[in-house]
């Protein structure tokens, strides 16, 4: 198309004043979808409308992971001679070309293969899913929340009036009496379980008021629990912020949701005992322990009582003052013996002394002088000199004589050296 609005084929713009009519665009259609050729197609069968003597068979094609479905048509004669009778919530792969009808304007598959999804396929799909997941860390135990210990409010996904629900139920209540559900009756099998159960969930997990949320049901073939392995619903409880346990079936039966909730339960029975704690149990738990904590405490007690008459029995507490009293008639005899040998010491000391003073008063200058000698002091005008030598004391010099009781000032008249002649007759 040119820009003054005229196609390059000739053909009038398409525009308010200029419209296509609704053949133009019924045929335009018919021929785009034309181009997409044969197809083959995976999807759950809904709804089969075979009539008899009718030339045309009308089958509903759904998508079991979303709110989406395709109508098909076939040769009545291509279910007649399926191996395994078509029923509804069989899937299928087909295979067949897409119309679409300008008088009614809608599109439809004529089908010309219909191929039955045996277990086995179903099960390596399973398979590989599963490798996905867990390539995508969806089944890390590192994730996996913890439950609360004693929820107030559980979300319960299960089927409407299931064994499932009343099992859960009648087990949690007549654990915790108290316990509260909110419910979410949803299809757990078919082609619009997926899309119910992800609308229940996310309706949960956006109640703050539910703390856990329990996907239950009972125990079924493979293709019973196909929708508790599907890949949108172990996405959207791996996202979940509630924590969720999977209560799917008995024991041998393993859909992937057991591996991406928080919690798996062998069966919804045992889901309710895991979640809700038993009161009586409970009760019973605690008395036990006030029991034994009331034992524990009676034997400390017991013990400390024991140990307190222990020390109370030892002498230095059942009598305080006796070695108060001990100590102080010890000390006492102690200051005597101190006091006694302080005295005995001073007197010796004391002894000691006066025998020094009249050792050092007999010996000392003014016993010498009382003896008759004297101290020879030769006086140079302030000074004055012991006179030791006759050298000392020259002819003329000026003499100060001291005696026992007094001194004398004497001249030297002149000096005289003692021979031992001279020392000899004084002697005699």
């Amino acid at each position: 198309m040119t820009q003054d609005g005229v196609a390059q084929t000739g053909a009038p713009a398409n525009s308010a004043e200029q419209p296509y009519p609704v053949r133009s665009v019924a045929v335009k259609v018919a021929q785009w979808i034309e181009r997409l050729g044969s197809i083959w197609v995976e999807g759950q069968v809904t709804q089969i409308n075979l009539r008899p003597g009718t030339r045309t068979a009308f089958l509903v094609l759904r998508d079991a992971s979303v709110d989406m479905s395709l109508s098909l048509t076939c040769d009545p004669d291509l279910l007649r001679r399926l191996p395994v009778p078509l029923t509804e919530g069989s899937r299928v792969v087909v295979y067949g070309k897409l119309h679409f009808f300008t008088g009614r304007g809608t599109v439809s598959l004529r089908v010309t293969e219909i191929r039955a999804v045996g277990i086995g396929e179903l099960l390596a799909r399973i398979e590989r899913l599963k490798a996905l997941l867990t390539a995508e860390g969806l089944f890390d135990a590192r994730l996996k929340r913890p439950l609360p210990f004693l929820p107030a409010t559980i979300g319960l996904i299960t089927g409407r009036a299931s064994a499932a629900e009343r099992d859960v139920l009648s087990v949690a209540q007549n654990r915790w009496p108290a316990v509260r559900f909110v419910i979410r009756n949803t299809a757990v099998q078919g082609p619009t379980a997926v899309p119910q159960m992800l609308e229940a969930l996310a309706e949960l997990d956006r109640d703050p008021d539910v703390e856990v949320i329990v996907l239950a049901r009972g125990g079924g073939s493979v293709e019973d629990l196909l929708a508790f392995s599907d890949e949108a619903l172990c996405r959207a409880v791996a996202a979940a912020r509630t924590p969720i346990v999977s209560a799917i079936g008995h024991e041998p039966d393993n859909p992937l949701l057991d591996l991406v909730a928080d919690l798996r339960a062998a069966t919804p029975t045992d889901a309710a005992k895991r979640i809700v704690p038993d009161a009586a149990a409970e009760l019973a738990g605690v008395r036990e322990m006030r029991a034994r904590s009331a034992a524990a405490l009676r034997g400390w007690v017991q013990r400390e009582e024991h140990t307190i008459a222990q020390l109370r029995s030892r002498p230095v507490l059942a009598d305080p003052l006796r070695e108060l009293n001990h100590r102080h008639d010890e000390l006492e005899r102690l200051r005597t013996a101190a006091r006694r040998t302080v005295d005995q010491l001073l007197r010796s000391e004391s002894t000691t002394t006066l025998h020094l003073r009249e050792k050092l008063t007999a010996v000392g200058p003014a016993a010498t002088l009382a003896r008759g000698y004297a101290v020879v002091q030769r006086v140079a005008g302030p000074e004055r000199h012991v006179v030791r030598s006759i050298d000392d004391s020259p002819a003329g010099s000026q003499l100060r004589i001291r005696v026992a009781d007094g001194a004398v000032t004497a001249a030297a008249l002149g000096t005289q050296r003692l021979t031992p002649e001279t020392t000899d007759e004084k002697r005699t």
